[in-house]
């Protein structure tokens, strides 16, 4: 299925080198003013070919909008829009027909389609359709934000180069709205050198590093989510895992708890001001799947670009023996800056129909 979502659902559609990529977005309330401006802003933090620290793919991103939006509002049906692809180079890709990439989808979506899927620029598994994504989500973060829930991711690691963490109890709108103002989003600036370093260094050897990825969503009222299989945790990792190249999600504590004893790794809770207020953050903000007033603290592991210029070992389908393969074309040497937007926008598209659910649940938060 390409579709997400239970009372928003999104839908992504397109490949690499097709004539275009897009999105179908059902179910945002009508009579929802989106600022256009801002959604272009967002898609201009992931867009390709913006420094020597990404492929020089060349992509505008120019979207249009086909249906759902009238005289400056959404119209309550389904929110069409086409992003058209332009600077393609499929000669690159021609050896890959019969030559799989290790560690990228090549094969795996050869089996999976019986050989019929578009190969070229990696298609309908390839990093092009985290576009739409950032679209669905700067949108839903702009109906987040006026309900006073605020998104804000940092780079955590690229390579060996570690930034601060985030605060666990928060760390306020303004921190996380100002991640977005810069091209590799830290908390210690002094970390920007060395994570650049470090990705030009992988580039030069014609290869490529990871990373980890930080968010926080600040805001959210208690109580939303459920139980069991619609947890948050299970609601959010479905759509972080859809990302490509996210190969780990925690939340909290995450893999630390294994280290901790319950009364180390327990949130106290106490009375303040006429609510109930956690004094530690260990579980993320999330207990039982359900939102629990703290914010809501995750992190996703991003792995090594599989397309690097090294002679790798491979098999050749046509003729059905061993082989090598040195990727050429245009390939980024770290997917870590770009992907932050991404992981920005999963999260509220995720969390704007949890929020939607949970007012029509009966007896639920309104």
């Amino acid at each position: 299925m390409n579709t997400i979502g239970k009372l928003c659902t999104l839908t992504i559609y397109g490949e690499s080198h097709g004539p275009s990529i897009g999105a179908v977005l059902d179910g945002l309330p009508a009579g929802t003013v989106i600022d256009w401006d801002e959604v272009r802003r967002e898609m201009a933090r992931r867009a390709p070919g913006q420094s020597a620290l990404t492929t020089a793919r060349k992509e505008t991103d120019a979207f249009t909008v086909e249906s759902g939006w009238f005289e400056g509002h959404t119209t309550g049906t389904p929110l069409a829009v086409r992003i058209a692809n332009g600077d393609q180079h499929s000669r690159d890709y021609s050896t890959l027909r019969r030559l799989m990439r290790p560690g990228h989808a090549d094969y795996a979506g050869r089996v999976r389609y019986g050989g019929w899927n578009d190969y070229r620029g990696g298609g309908h598994f390839s990093g092009r359709l985290t576009a739409p994504l950032v679209l669905a989500g700067a949108i839903a973060r702009q109906i987040l934000r006026r309900e006073g829930i605020v998104i804000g991711a940092h780079i955590l690691r690229i390579a060996d180069v570690e930034d601060a963490p985030f605060p666990p109890l928060g760390t306020g709108a303004e921190v996380l709205e100002g991640l977005s103002r810069q091209a590799l989003p830290l908390l210690d600036p002094s970390k920007e050198a060395p994570m650049r370093e470090a990705i030009l260094a992988a580039k030069n050897d014609a290869d490529s590093v990871g990373g980890i990825i930080e968010c926080m969503a600040e805001g959210l009222p208690p109580g939303l989510g459920d139980p069991l299989f619609d947890s948050v945790e299970s609601r959010l990792s479905q759509m972080l895992f859809s990302v490509p190249a996210v190969k780990g999600v925690e939340f909290g504590e995450g893999f630390r708890f294994a280290a901790m004893r319950g009364s180390a790794a327990n949130d106290p809770m106490r009375w303040e001001d006429g609510a109930v207020r956690c004094t530690a953050n260990h579980n993320g903000g999330l207990t039982g799947g359900i939102t629990d007033g703290a914010p809501l603290l995750f992190r996703t592991v991003i792995k090594p670009t599989p397309s690097i210029g090294r002679a790798q070992q491979t098999v050749d389908m046509e003729s059905g023996e061993d082989a090598v393969l040195e990727v050429r074309g245009r390939h980024d040497p770290c997917i870590v800056p770009r992907a932050v937007p991404v992981i920005e926008a999963a999260a509220a598209w995720t969390l704007l129909d949890i929020l939607m659910e949970s007012r029509v649940w009966k007896g639920g938060p309104r």
